[in-house]
């Protein structure tokens, strides 16, 4: 049940105990291996035909002329990455540099959220996964 539970994960805290009752509804092991296997084979064609439509809604995306629907992503990550420079780079620098100019602390310009690092691992990651899918010959 293990593997069916994997990739019903996301649904799992409601599908997974519904599917594991009906299985424990067949008394034959032999027969109720193969209903766990053929539900783990519709599960897995779900998810794949779930993936399938995702990459094509990708696709669509990706080949849109206009900026609105193409463009988010490389925005989001424009966005992210101006942040990240403004907080870690830009704003400590100013402060610095207006501290020396002035002669005494001066008042620190607004920060951004703490969560901005999350937001930017998130996205390194996902780019690491599609790193590694294309090195291992994953189109």
């Amino acid at each position: 049940m293990g593997i069916l539970q994997d990739i019903l994960s996301p649904a799992s805290g409601v599908i997974a105990p519904v599917v594991t009752k009906l299985l424990d509804f067949i008394p034959d092991p032999t027969a109720r291996a193969q209903a766990e296997a053929a539900a783990y084979k519709e599960a897995a064609d779900r998810v794949q035909q779930l993936d399938l439509a995702q990459v094509e809604v990708n696709r669509g995306e990706a080949g849109n002329s206009s900026v609105f629907v193409a463009g988010w992503r490389p925005f989001i990550g424009w966005v992210c990455g101006a942040a990240l420079a403004y907080q870690y780079i830009a704003m400590p620098l100013l402060v610095w540099v207006a501290d020396l100019v002035v002669g005494h602390a001066v008042p620190r310009p607004p920060t951004l959220d703490d969560q901005l690092t999350t937001i930017l691992l998130g996205m390194l990651g996902l780019g690491g996964l599609r790193t590694l899918e294309k090195m291992k010959g994953v189109q």
